[in-house]
């Protein structure tokens, strides 16, 4: 005859609390989990571009400083990011925007029109040189040239995207 195995008071009990405890730790895990992987789960807007205000055919040869803001947002964390580029036009008559930041220190470089620096961006920071294309000049601080936005234009006025590697140097 076999004999039913019978559970114990205590196992009973044993079971009982591990089953409710395990409940309680999932309910209470399930929302921090998500909390966590929502941001991942959220649709991204990579690549857009952002109108800068500029008018397309305001852009000239010498290069203009154009200030540009967007709203980023980080997870739940909603800021204004505000942004400049370089603007001009090159020999073949297309648009160019240049980051300006030094590829050395990461300080800000500015457009001399005249002095000492005629024609070429200058970086405050340590001397540094490019030219006008974004081609760093050789014996100073930065190595490398300046970043380049992708452009886009829309209705008359510029658009910026990301920014890239400089195409324009040899």
């Amino acid at each position: 005859m076999s004999k039913k195995q019978q559970v114990s008071r205590r196992q009973f009990l044993n079971y009982t609390l591990t089953g409710v405890g395990g409940f309680m730790a999932a309910g209470m895990l399930a929302p921090m989990v998500r909390f966590a992987v929502d941001p991942v789960l959220q649709p991204g807007e990579a690549g857009d571009f952002i109108a800068t205000g500029t008018e397309v055919s305001s852009i000239s040869k010498t290069p203009t400083r154009v200030d540009f803001s967007y709203e980023q947002v980080d997870a739940w964390y909603k800021s204004t990011v505000s942004k400049t580029a370089w603007v001009y036009r090159n020999e073949q008559d297309d648009i160019v925007a240049l980051s300006p930041i030094c590829k050395h220190l990461g300080c800000i470089v500015e457009w001399k029109s005249e002095g000492e620096h005629a024609n070429q961006y200058f970086c405050p920071c340590h001397g540094g040189l490019y030219r006008k294309n974004g081609d760093n000049v050789e014996g100073t601080p930065p190595l490398a040239p300046l970043d380049q936005y992708k452009i886009d234009t829309r209705d008359g006025i510029l658009y910026l995207g990301e920014i890239v590697p400089n195409r324009e140097v040899k």
